[in-house]
């Protein structure tokens, strides 16, 4: 009896400090195992719970008539209904512990890059509810409006400004309020940093006296310049789409969800997809779906999984001795990503993050992250940022910048060891274009990822012009009282020879693979989806992710994945597709100058 009243009495303890409540426990206990009374035949099945499954999963469940089963190849993002327990992906400040971490993490490598110094690249994708939006720096962007109209030139009809940025303001809830630009109550919170911090402030100074403007909204009206950045943070908690859309949804009757379950081939009758095969407790079981089959595996998964089940190129295919379903040739081709490279220089100040990162300091601010979700964890501290054009003649710009009162190294992997501060900073159109193949039929490996990252010699260009512009903003002013010497790339490279050596050493992916699943016209021979994110060729089944990109934004994936998980679900619902014309968006007075 003692054992039992000190194990239900931790219990209530634990649930009163932890936020748990009994509506959580009971979601935890039954909603993520395939209840074996349910019918193993669902209207929908959806391939993966990361940015887009989620947002997909809580929207077609909206109809209460439609069943949905969301598949899920990693574990959940909460342990025992609880965010504070799984303080390493709730946590803003310790995004960098999953980014290294196999547990929630697909892990990828590329191959060996050729133009890179034979460097193999490391890329991290979420394995976890939320996907990689429990894994990424926050950062919300939209990227720039005439990207969405080169798409709907590029074959995505219907996918032009104007009929996406309907879906990006549904989704949103921005901290300062609707307007011609952001939403006022979608499922998505939106913040701004809260630190003040007086790097930041130099830095944003110090753009200013290099001549470029002050926008006030990086993801509005003015994209181009400098500017305090949107992040999905809510409360001092990373706000994934595990958070904003899943969670939400888990109470409806309709939706089912199955976690640490991996998906490895997709069932056809004839050229009409029914269903899945998947692995769940080493046991393979199949899910049927009576109306569609909806892969959000991301840029990587989605195309792996079409391979693996016979859609592809029909040649790679009977290689591998799989059964051709249809051939499909830009399955897993036109694979993009952005590069990026830190310029680091010494902080002269004690003010930068390096003292945070002492342990008695993390503790410090750990305990108050977890007691009211405040203080230095309640950020990822990449709170200001921009957007520049390269030279003359670019109509909008090319390069981001984050910068960060830190120093990074290794991804996060290995210990800040000075007072510094940091910008990320890279082009974002890539002329570079890669590809990715399977490696075998067990969909356990994972596919051969080629990035063939720096093959062009205008890409080598921009990334030398990304150097040389942020030395010029970092030598500013503002920067005085701040200012040590440079660490990286380092006073002694100065030449072109010398600066492309660096970025052929340093730069690093900045985890946006895409396009791998072009949407386009039937016509053209590389798409893979229809502007329906219908798989050409076969019947009930679609592709929603950051793979269906026919070519790379200029800016970070997360807010245009989610957007275009919006916009397909409605697509898929039949409803009517929302369109807001003649928004204004800024032009430079003149393309003369580079500023």
């Amino acid at each position: 009896m003692h054992k039992v009243t000190g194990t239900l009495f931790k219990a209530h303890i634990l649930k009163n400090i932890l936020g748990i409540n009994d509506q959580q426990l009971k979601i935890s206990r039954t909603s993520s195992h395939l209840s074996s009374e349910k019918a193993s035949s669902y209207n929908y099945v959806i391939v993966g719970a990361g940015s887009a499954g989620c947002v997909l999963a809580n929207r077609l469940t909206e109809d209460p008539h439609s069943t949905v089963l969301l598949l899920e190849a990693g574990p959940k993002d909460t342990l025992l209904g609880s965010k504070r327990l799984m303080w390493k992906i709730h946590m803003p400040a310790a995004l960098t512990y999953n980014l290294c971490n196999e547990k929630y993490n697909w892990y990828y490598h590329t191959t060996s890059q050729k133009h890179m110094d034979n460097r193999v690249m490391y890329w991290p994708r979420g394995r976890v509810w939320g996907g990689s939006s429990s894994l990424n720096a926050m950062v919300y962007i939209r990227g720039h409006a005439e990207d969405y109209n080169r798409w709907s030139r590029e074959g995505a009809v219907g996918w032009d400004y104007e009929h996406c940025l309907p879906y990006f303001k549904k989704a949103q809830t921005h901290e300062l309020g609707p307007d011609l630009y952001r939403g006022g109550n979608g499922p998505l919170h939106v913040s701004r940093g809260k630190t003040n911090h007086p790097l930041h402030q130099a830095f944003l100074e110090a753009t200013q006296q290099a001549g470029y403007p002050f926008t006030d909204d990086m993801n509005g009206y003015q994209q181009e310049g400098f500017g305090w950045m949107d992040m999905t943070v809510h409360e001092g908690q990373r706000w994934s789409t595990a958070s904003a859309y899943l969670r939400p949804a888990m109470s409806r009757p309709n939706l089912s969800v199955a976690e640490k379950t991996l998906v490895t081939k997709i069932l056809f009758q004839g050229t009409k997809s029914i269903g899945v095969e998947y692995v769940k407790n080493g046991q393979k079981k199949k899910v049927f779906a009576s109306k569609e089959v909806i892969l959000s595996g991301g840029a990587i998964n989605s195309p792996q999984l079409l391979m693996l089940s016979g859609i592809g190129n029909a040649d790679d295919l009977k290689k591998l001795g799989i059964p051709v379903v249809c051939h499909l040739p830009g399955v897993g081709q036109n694979l993009q990503d952005h590069l990026e490279v830190y310029v680091q220089q010494k902080c002269t100040k004690p003010i930068t993050l390096y003292n945070a990162q002492k342990p008695v300091n993390m503790v410090r601010i750990g305990l108050e992250w977890l007691w009211k979700f405040t203080g230095e964890g309640a950020t990822a501290h990449l709170e200001s940022g921009g957007f520049i054009r390269s030279e003359p003649g670019v109509p909008h710009p090319d390069i981001q910048f984050h910068f960060l009162p830190s120093q990074v190294i290794d991804h996060g992997r290995v210990p800040s060891t000075m007072e510094a501060y940091q910008v990320h900073v890279g082009p974002m159109r890539s002329t570079s274009v890669g590809w990715l193949k399977l490696k075998s039929t067990d969909p356990r490996d994972h596919p051969i990822i080629e990035p063939n990252y720096l093959s062009t010699e205008r890409d080598i260009c921009e990334f030398r012009q990304c150097v040389k512009l942020t030395r010029e903003i970092f030598a500013q002013k503002a920067f005085e009282k701040f200012r040590g010497p440079e660490i990286q790339p380092g006073n002694h490279v100065q030449s072109d020879k010398d600066i492309d050596a660096f970025i052929r050493q340093k730069a690093d992916s900045a985890y946006h693979p895409s396009c791998t699943c072009k949407m386009g016209q039937f016509s053209d021979s590389t798409a893979v989806v229809d502007p329906q994110t219908k798989v050409i060729g076969v019947e009930n089944l679609r592709v929603v992710d950051a793979s269906v990109m026919p070519s790379i934004v200029s800016g970070n994936l997360n807010a245009p994945t989610i957007m275009i998980a919006e916009k397909a679900a409605d697509i898929i619902k039949g409803l009517p597709l929302l369109q807001e014309k003649n928004v204004p968006v800024y032009k430079p007075k003149t393309l003369e100058t580079q500023r």
